[in-house]
């Protein structure tokens, strides 16, 4: 099924004030844009305490607060950082062709 320009939209809208990702050096994730950000921002410790092997943060919020189960796949492929950053913005670039 192709992707809407209304379902576009919402992907890289900004989540409810209740579902913001908080970082653990203190920064606030409202959307796609702030996570790809974030993510080539932040050091490689802060990176490895939200994904490890025991846990991703990021690809839970992706898929369960922005609702994007693609990118979520992508992100759990992810081996660093930058890749994960790579990954939020070739899908971000997608999203804004269909927009």
């Amino acid at each position: 099924m192709a992707m809407t320009k209304v379902e576009a939209r919402r992907l890289l809208g900004e989540c409810p004030e209740d579902k913001i990702f908080w970082v653990n050096d203190g920064k606030t994730l409202k959307k796609l844009a702030d996570l790809e950000t974030a993510l080539k921002e932040m050091s490689d410790d802060t990176f490895r305490f939200h994904a490890n092997d025991a846990k991703n943060d990021f690809t839970k919020w992706v898929n369960e607060v922005i609702g994007d189960a693609r990118l979520a796949a992508d992100l759990t492929k992810a081996a660093s950082r930058l890749q994960a950053a790579r990954a939020v913005g070739t899908r971000i670039s997608s999203l804004l062709r269909v927009r």
